[in-house]
């Protein structure tokens, strides 16, 4: 039998949902529209004048080299950090929910750091990896292993990969954690009892049942990593060396707060929008059909 929820009053349910349609509108609708009406003005510097000039910012962005190679950093970067934070929260998650002495304090230390701003985890790994001070930089070269992140942009961006994807484990360990231990003992129990041994009851029982779980953080972790970096980036490399860690949401930044090119900063910010939002429908449109729900 199937139970629904009824309201006597009418109204009562349009007055519980205004709260998230007002956040939403003024958050979201309103700040992207005007992102949308200034992508075709082309603006003086102070933002005192515009003129309307169809697509132009468009086209001069989309044939720009520089930004096309921002694009490659940016799926480089993303896909690594997805990769990274999904794959370590994963293994993270399976050691915790097994057996082990201490694994409520084990637990709640691999929490904390999604408590941490940004800005702030990204300055306690410049305090680790920094070729001056950081105990791990210094002791690379003391190795011989020449490491300055300043000046090399392959570390540089190995490094924003590293504290971006440390941000993010927490989240997905939560996740992954809260999916494992709601699969049925029953079920592994039966496998071990037929033979199975602990990798063929990860592969065969436990990674499927866990489908719509990594399914949700896979979207949730991509764009995290096309939008919500800036901070990490910010505090450790400003996007150098040279461009070597200047990811999309970066130069959106740079162009229209740096450089005060309002209408090819918003141009931009639809062209990003559009791709995460692509991204997300390519998502739920083919790698949806392989999720498994119970």
């Amino acid at each position: 039998m199937q139970r629904r929820v009824l309201f006597d009053n009418k109204l009562l349910p349009y007055l519980l949902l205004a709260p998230q349609v007002a956040v939403t509108l003024v958050f979201f609708i309103w700040p992207a529209a005007q992102a949308v009406w200034q992508s075709v003005h082309l603006q003086d510097a102070f933002g005192l004048r515009s003129e309307f000039v169809w697509f132009e910012n468009f086209e001069r962005i989309l044939t720009d080299p520089n930004y096309l190679d921002t694009l490659r950093i940016t799926v480089v970067f993303s896909v690594a950090v997805t990769v990274l934070s999904m794959g370590t929260a994963l293994l993270l998650a399976v050691l915790a929910d097994s057996k082990i002495k201490g694994a409520g304090a084990y637990k709640t230390l691999l929490i904390w750091p999604y408590a941490l701003a940004p800005a702030v985890a990204a300055v306690l790994w410049m305090f680790i990896f920094n070729p001056d001070i950081g105990l791990l930089g210094r002791g690379l070269n003391a190795m011989g292993i020449p490491w300055d992140y300043r000046l090399n942009g392959g570390q540089a961006l190995t490094m924003v990969v590293l504290a971006a994807s440390w941000k993010q484990v927490s989240y997905n360990f939560i996740f992954f954690l809260a999916g494992l231990q709601a699969i049925p003992r029953s079920v592994i129990e039966a496998a071990s009892i037929d033979g199975a041994g602990p990798a063929r009851r990860f592969w065969t029982i436990t990674f499927p049942l866990l489908s719509p779980t990594t399914f949700f953080l896979l979207v949730v972790d991509l764009v995290y990593a096309f939008c919500e970096t800036f901070g990490t980036i910010h505090a450790l490399t400003h996007g150098g060396p040279g461009k070597a860690t200047e990811t999309l949401i970066f130069r959106v930044y740079l162009d229209g707060v740096v450089n005060n090119d309002l209408g090819g900063s918003s141009a931009q910010s639809v062209i990003l929008m559009v791709i995460v939002i692509a991204l997300t429908a390519i998502q739920f449109r083919f790698v949806e059909r392989k999720v498994h729900y119970a």
